[in-house]
């Protein structure tokens, strides 16, 4: 998924604000509830994305549903919804935990397959690949896409990986197209 400038730039923003104020674990836990809450509440998000409710109300409404975080999560939640980016916040959200997450050099691992696999097939791919450093800490992300027919499509970063069998199939009709 592509993040937006915006999301970018209130992330690192948010980044820079709670490195000087030593708040980063803290927001950083904060900001996984919000993407949990943005992700499990459509009507949130349809609230949020509906142009004629003004400002105000959306303000209060979030400060109702985040009114367990730090001031400073809070702010940036107001923030956001005052310069009318609230359609932006689990973006800008994300993007605070994978710039966190990428100082502490946690990997962003996505793995794709047709079907659920085990624990132990995971593993078995991971580590059979060289993008993904088995020694490190890894943020493993797993979608099934019965579309692919099979095998997987693994994504490490900006390198990718792909073993599916429908790519397989369609590297055969294009090698008979061309012969």
């Amino acid at each position: 998924m592509l993040t937006s400038k915006v999301a970018k730039r209130y992330a690192q923003g948010l980044l820079d604000f709670t490195n000087e104020s030593g708040q980063t674990a803290t927001v950083f836990s904060e900001m996984k509830d919000v993407v949990k809450i943005m992700k499990e509440s459509a009507d949130l998000n349809k609230f949020f994305m509906t142009p004629y409710i003004d400002s105000k109300k959306k303000i209060e409404v979030a400060n109702e549903i985040f009114k367990g975080l730090s001031v400073s999560s809070q702010n940036l939640i107001r923030l956001v919804i005052k310069h009318g980016r609230e359609t932006q916040l689990k973006n800008i959200a994300q993007e605070f935990i994978n710039k966190v997450e990428d100082l502490s050099g946690v990997q962003r691992v996505t793995l794709t397959t047709a079907t659920p696999l085990s624990k132990e097939n995971l593993d078995q791919i991971l580590r059979s690949t060289n993008l993904v450093n088995a020694d490190s800490n890894f943020d493993l992300k797993v979608n099934v896409k019965p579309e692919i027919l099979g095998g997987y499509v693994l994504r490490v970063g900006d390198q990718q990986v792909d073993a599916s069998v429908k790519t397989k199939l369609n590297q055969v009709k294009k090698d008979f197209q061309l012969n």
